[in-house]
């Protein structure tokens, strides 16, 4: 009966600590959901800030800032996105539909390349 009494205790106090009630901790972060890196698809050098790169969702358009190397936007905004890259004797590059998602906390980012050909 003591043996019992003790697995009796034992099950009650794990199955306390298995609670409905936990809370997502989410950082305040601030993410971009799209990240892009614009080369000269003839040498593979970046392009750089020359270029300009534009998101748009529906009726929602937004310029990429630069930083550094790469263009970012889409700052925790989850959508579906249509990308247009243009720059001075390049062609204009525009994507396929690319859909940002999002988590409990943030969208969750996507980067990828775009290669521009010369005029």
């Amino acid at each position: 009966m003591k043996y019992f009494l003790t697995l009796l205790l034992f099950c009650s106090l794990i199955s306390c600590n298995n609670s409905d009630d936990d809370e997502i901790l989410c950082t305040e972060v601030y993410i971009y959901g799209l990240n892009i890196m614009v080369f000269d698809s003839s040498n593979q050098q970046l392009i750089g800030d020359t270029a300009t790169v534009t998101a748009t969702d529906g009726n929602y358009s937004e310029e990429l800032m630069f930083f550094t190397e790469s263009f970012s936007g889409a700052g925790e905004r989850a959508g579906d996105y249509i990308v247009t890259v243009t720059a001075e004797g390049y062609e204009t590059y525009t994507t396929q539909t690319i859909t940002l998602l999002e988590d409990e906390c943030h969208v969750i980012p996507q980067s990828f390349n775009v290669q521009l050909i010369p005029n």
